[in-house]
């Protein structure tokens, strides 16, 4: 009997495709399995690499797997997909999966902890009541722009002239938009509350936590940094070098060279752009801060110097592209930061 040493498995919400296959990658079996299911028969299937793409579920079912003694590979979408031969359906999708896995160039995605999951929630949550507030700041200029009202720019200036606005009876807003604007105001503090205990929720753990502690120790890096980078990286071996860390933020050159003809463009922006936008933002802080740093043989020194020679905006990507590195190689030398 043929002995399967890959299975790729096509996760789904209720109907799970399994492709068992050998060592040549001849299929032994197939099976389409119910959720309930799926924990049981790889109980008791003989330990083998396990396949399957980065989804929703599929760091849960890689720790499931992981605990059976099985190999857990999970592939980016991305990957997966130039292997794709005819139509799209699970059936084909499994064996995918399976030959994407096999490949050995392949960058697999590490299986993230529940604490990690847990942080990367948090995250996600701020990011979208973030996004809330802006939106209801932007409904409630456009309204009051629509009565002849204009509120200056930035957040300061929209908190001192908003509920002023709203005190005064004779300024021709009607009854129904001064609710309206009203009820939205409070819709807006609301999340501003809900912000201010997430932020102080993720400060909480970074204090707690040793890694983040590690990567504080960078400068322009917090705790929305140091929580965001130790959620999404999972396990900092899964990197070869800080150089590919880099890159899988997208913040590298896109490059499209041919022989001796080297062509490079802006950055890739490939990855996860939330934490790309905070590298962005953290290492911005740096880049101001240094115009009031004395003049010595410091990160300060060289990012003066850098900005002098390419700008603003290229010395702000190159910094975030070397905190990444750095903080890469902190996580994985498990070592503080030395000011240079």
């Amino acid at each position: 009997m043929k002995v399967v040493t890959t299975v790729g498995i096509d996760l789904a919400k209720n109907s799970f495709e399994i492709v068992g296959v050998d060592e040549n990658q001849h299929v032994v079996w197939r099976k389409r399995l119910k959720r309930s299911q799926v924990a049981e028969f790889f109980e008791n299937l003989p330990r083998c690499k396990v396949a399957m793409e980065a989804c929703g579920g599929s760091h849960f079912w890689g720790r499931v797997f992981r605990g059976q003694g099985h190999e857990v590979r999970i592939i980016a979408a991305q990957f997966v997909k130039p292997f794709v031969k005819s139509q799209k359906n699970d059936r084909n999708d499994e064996l995918e999966i399976v030959e994407a896995s096999l490949r050995p160039s392949m960058n697999f995605v590490a299986v993230k902890e529940v604490w990690q999951q847990d942080l990367q929630c948090l995250h996600r949550v701020r990011e979208r009541v973030q996004a809330q507030r802006v939106q209801i700041t932007n409904q409630i200029r456009s309204l009051l722009l629509e009565s002849g009202i204009a509120i200056g720019e930035g957040v300061t200036e929209f908190k001192r002239d908003l509920p002023l606005i709203l005190e005064t009876p004779d300024n021709g807003i009607s009854e129904i938009l001064r609710q309206l604007v009203h009820d939205l105001y409070m819709d807006l503090k609301s999340l501003d509350q809900r912000k201010l205990k997430l932020d102080a929720q993720l400060e909480n753990l970074a204090s707690q936590s040793e890694e983040c502690k590690r990567l504080m120790s960078v400068p322009g890096v917090g705790p929305l940094i140091s929580t965001a980078f130790v959620a999404a990286i999972g396990d900092p071996g899964t990197f070869k070098n800080g150089r590919q860390v880099g890159a899988w933020l997208g913040l590298v050159p896109r490059q499209h060279s041919s022989g001796d003809r080297q062509v490079l463009s802006g950055i890739t922006k490939r990855g996860d752009i939330y934490l790309r936008a905070l590298l962005t933002h953290g290492a911005r802080a740096v880049v101001a801060h240094s115009k009031r740093k004395p003049t010595k043989k410091t990160l300060y020194e060289w990012v003066s110097q850098l900005e002098a020679r390419r700008g603003t905006n290229r010395t702000t990507i190159a910094l975030a592209n070397r905190n990444a590195r750095v903080m890469w190689a902190l996580l994985k030398d498990k070592t503080m930061y030395k000011v240079a």
